[in-house]
């Protein structure tokens, strides 16, 4: 009797245990070189977020003026900054708002959705269980490894925390199912509400609770439970983000600007959904991807057979819509993925744990089958491990902006004006006059003089293809090496293993 129940227990505490070490994974690759790059080498639209915030703290204006992001995660960074403001007060940093910056908030900022991406990961264990402690555990692990989301959990964006509210409104989606009351369907839509909040496209999260709705049985009635679902994704999308309703003409304006970027995909060398497939294999490597489309494979068919219709449904359906969206639109970027994600890791998981199960009927032994398992699931998780950890340790170096950086403070006056090719490196706006462009050949050397231009900081990332394959594009070429050789070199800071990142050449401006 003893010995049954100490098996029990520790039938119990093995979940747990390694539940912990996938937390503890998922947080260790998101928090690790959480500081890399600020503040000369922010992501690009990460100060879209933050100087808009810090404008909120000093001047109490609550309208971001600024509506390519619907508004929740400005708010949400707001609390952060006022505990990052009062902590750097209690420390003796600062005595008023007028002292700080945006850069003084940054690596707070980064913690929130570093913590965001971490409980995705929990989020994504729970809905694993309606599949089993197994499928749970694997589908969670992969999710803490994924590099795609390793990657973007280190910058002040809006596509991870829209990730977790997606993520949250499935797994409240499938709650609702089970419960089937109004009030669950209501806080699954309140967390696709959410998503909406965060980003835009997040609105797509509503059909989770709306497709789980019209499954059920639900008291008083299906309808009904859609509705409740709506009217709490709209609830709390006006809570999080009140001026798209306060500020509507703004909001309008911008939301069709927005609308007008994303128009359908013309006609292009790629197809949109070629490119995105190759996104999803460099993040997963090809055995997860293909364990990937086996689980869609066997989640389709229990989606129209059964048993448990309903949330294999929401489990292949909300996949294959996003996918489809993305697909069609004209910006491609490999983060928009980030909410099939935790999708894909269930399935993935899905195909080793079930798939290998199915073989039972073959009369496999039971220790082959465990072999098996393991080793899928040890191709499914190594590679996307590899590459996150290659990532950590590669921003955690001193990269070629931190050099750039440091000699231009050394070495640039106060109040000159600094035109910077792309967003590789960013100034102190206090200090220096600075001007991002695409490329610097948009201009010729005399219109640089003329518009009172003192320094020019050109990148390997943009000029680079010009000067390695002339043939390629001589105008380019030409181009940039005119405006060179009229310009005088006085720093150049190239890449090597010890300091990655882009080629930097800081030029004086000739007069």
């Amino acid at each position: 009797m003893a010995e049954r129940e100490w098996r029990e227990a520790s039938d119990m505490r093995s979940p747990v245990i390694g539940l912990a070490l996938v937390v503890l994974t998922a947080a260790i690759l998101r928090f690790w070189a959480l500081g890399a790059g600020i503040p000369y080498a922010v992501g690009v639209d990460e100060p879209d977020i933050m100087t808009r915030v810090v404008a909120m703290l000093k001047t109490g204006d609550f309208n971001p003026h600024f509506f390519d992001y619907p508004g929740f995660y400005f708010y949400a960074q707001l609390v952060v900054a006022c505990g990052r403001f009062l902590q750097g007060a209690l420390a003796g940093a600062w005595r008023s708002l007028d002292q700080v910056g945006p850069a003084d908030f940054y690596l707070w900022a980064r913690g929130l959705t570093a913590l965001l991406g971490t409980l995705t990961v929990l989020v994504v264990h729970r809905i694993g269980l309606r599949w089993g402690t197994r499928h749970a555990l694997l589908a969670a692990g992969l999710m803490a490894v994924m590099p795609m989301h390793v990657r973007e959990s280190h910058y002040v964006l809006t596509d991870v925390p829209m990730t977790f509210f997606v993520t949250l409104a499935f797994l409240l989606s499938l709650g609702a199912h089970e419960k089937a009351t109004m009030s669950a369907f209501a806080w699954a839509g309140a967390a696709a509400g959410l998503a909406a909040a965060t980003k835009y496209n997040g609105a797509l999260a509503i059909a989770l609770p709306l497709v789980a709705a019209s499954m059920t049985l639900a008291a008083p009635s299906r309808l009904l439970c859609a509705l409740a679902a709506s009217g709490g994704a709209l609830g709390a999308y006006l809570v999080a983000a009140p001026y798209s309703l306060l500020d509507l003409p703004a909001f309008l304006n911008a939301f069709a600007r927005l609308a007008s970027a994303y128009r359908p995909r013309g006609p292009a060398p790629e197809p949109g959904w070629l490119v995105y497939l190759k996104h999803l294999r460099l993040g997963l490597g090809w055995p997860a991807l293909l364990l990937a489309c086996g689980g869609l494979g066997l989640g389709l068919v229990r989606a129209a057979r059964g048993p448990g219709h309903v949330r294999w449904t929401l489990l292949v359906a909300f996949p294959i819509v996003w996918f489809y969206v993305l697909a069609t639109k004209s910006l491609i970027f490999g983060r928009y993925l980030l909410p099939m994600l935790p999708f894909v890791c269930i399935l993935a998981a899905i195909a080793v744990i079930s798939g290998v199960s199915l073989l039972r009927r073959f009369a496999i032994p039971r220790v082959a089958r465990t072999a098996l398992i393991v080793a899928l699931t040890g191709a499914a998780v190594l590679p996307p491990a590899v590459t996150s950890i290659r990532f950590d340790r590669t921003i955690g170096r001193q990269p070629t902006q931190a050099l750039a950086y440091g000699w231009i403070a050394r070495h640039v006056p106060s109040g000159s004006r600094i035109v910077i090719e792309k967003f590789d490196i960013r100034l102190p706006e206090e200090r220096y006059r600075t001007e991002h462009v695409r490329q610097l050949i948009e201009r010729r050397h005399e219109e640089y003089v003329a518009a009172g231009a003192d320094y020019l900081i050109a990148s390997s990332q943009v000029y680079g293809p010009a000067l390695e394959a002339p043939h390629r594009e001589p105008e380019r070429y030409a181009a940039y090496r005119r405006l060179f050789e009229e310009s005088h070199e006085v720093a150049r800071f190239s890449p090597d293993e010890d300091h990655p990142g882009p080629e930097l050449r800081i030029f004086k401006v000739r007069r």
